[in-house]
């Protein structure tokens, strides 16, 4: 007959549990001898071994998220797609150029021989420009013929440049890799390219969908790009800044996709002031900076560390806004002072001592317009009021934080009571 199970169940418990537990080593067990313990055994120093150190990241190689992050904190970013440094990481270490691959390198000595041909037009095309320099103006029509002749001869050289190697495979990785030299002529062609594909088009949308045309300027066309962040925190164009990051001045980041050194104007403007007298807005300067210089290579601009006396009109002024009113919209404009090159500085003295170029009421239209200045790229982000508001402005000394806007009720219309007869 067979045992019941709820008999040998709890035999089937004390066994399982038994062969989870683990045994007890016989050198944990307390002595019981009373012999006294030898001195040498007691002195015996205790050594441990060193730890070993971090291994060395490759940012060729590293082909995991874990690794990126440990690679990124010591401030060298990976170079590539994961996907193409985890094909390096498991395939043999061959220089690209080499690759064993016979249409890779048929399609190379084509490259070269069209490579070639380029640099051989390019060499004619000095010559040329050479010889024509050298001829009088009379002969040509006049001066402004022998200009246009000139400028449209080098605009065909630039474009010759950037033909000899637009289709070299290996410009196009170290373009890829973050290697290329920005004073060349085909990495600033491919950057503006890379620029326009995506960067540009959101910021044109969000140009377009915050009215800041033709609500600041009447027409904007950026051709640098302007990137912006607080610390460590990039910033998207219209993205919500809180206030406590936006108090201390940002950086920027400007790429300029032309040759040749310029001098630049920064300006930062709120359009949108509440003005309780005229019931409307209003505009404010938060930031103001001249004679800032920029280049290709030369991109990084920390508005904390411009040059008071040299380059500072307006200091940073944190943005912020009243309780209860909408957001507001914060511009940062770049200017360029000269299209010729570095000589057209402003006087820093004249600007501030101008009544035309105050905090409150700042119109970047009329400056833009008087200092003959022309507008190359822009960034915006949006404040609110928010927890931290308070604080900010108690910290810079701002005045008028007491007041909260509320929304006006409409008021009703007078009921007008319709003839009964109508309805009968």
């Amino acid at each position: 007959m067979a045992t019941p199970f709820y008999t040998i169940r709890p035999a089937w418990r004390c066994l399982r549990n038994a062969a989870r537990r683990r045994p007890i080593p016989l050198s944990s067990s307390p002595s019981f001898t009373t012999s006294p313990q030898r001195k040498d055994e007691s002195l015996e120093p205790t050594t441990t071994a060193p730890a070993s150190p971090p291994p060395l990241l490759d940012p060729n190689t590293v082909s995991t998220r874990r690794e990126e992050r440990q690679l990124s904190r010591t401030g060298v970013q990976p170079i590539g797609s994961r996907r193409r440094r985890a094909a390096i990481l498991s395939s043999d270490n061959v220089p690209f150029e080499q690759m064993p691959y016979q249409c890779f390198q048929e399609a190379r000595a084509v490259l070269a021989e069209d490579r070639s041909r380029k640099l051989s037009e390019i060499t004619k095309m000095r010559k040329r420009i050479a010889f024509w320099q050298n001829v009088p103006a009379s002969d040509l029509g006049g001066q402004y013929a022998k200009k246009g002749k000139l400028v449209g001869m080098q605009k065909h050289l630039e474009e010759l440049k950037i033909l000899a190697d637009v289709n070299d495979p290996l410009i196009k990785k170290r373009f890829e890799d973050g290697m290329g030299d920005m004073n060349r002529p085909i990495y600033r062609y491919l950057a503006d390219r890379k620029w326009r594909e995506y960067k540009r088009k959101l910021l044109m949308q969000r140009i377009s969908q915050m009215h800041i045309v033709p609500d600041m300027l009447p027409h904007l066309d950026p051709t640098a790009e302007v990137s912006l962040g607080f610390g460590r925190r990039k910033v998207q164009p219209g993205e919500f800044v809180d206030s406590r990051v936006s108090e201390i001045p940002p950086r920027l980041n400007v790429q300029v996709f032309d040759k040749g050194e310029r001098l630049v104007s920064i300006a930062v403007v709120d359009p949108d002031v509440p003005d309780e007298e005229r019931d409307s807005f209003g505009s404010r300067c938060h930031f103001l900076a001249v004679n800032v210089p920029l280049s290709p290579t030369a991109t990084s601009i920390p508005l904390s560390k411009l040059k008071k006396d040299e380059h500072i009109v307006h200091p940073w002024l944190p943005p912020y806004a009243q309780k209860g009113a909408p957001y507001h919209r914060l511009a940062v404009f770049v200017v360029q002072q000269d299209d010729a090159g570095m000589g057209a500085s402003l006087d820093i003295k004249a600007l501030r001592e101008n009544s035309k170029n105050k905090r409150d009421g700042f119109k970047i239209p009329r400056f833009v317009d008087k200092k003959s200045l022309k507008p190359i790229g822009m960034h915006l982000f949006r404040s609110k009021w928010d927890e931290g508001t308070d604080g900010v402005v108690t910290r810079a000394g701002i005045e008028g934080m007491n007041i909260e806007f509320t929304r006006k009720k409409p008021e009703k219309l007078p009921y007008k009571k319709k003839d009964g007869a109508r309805y009968r």
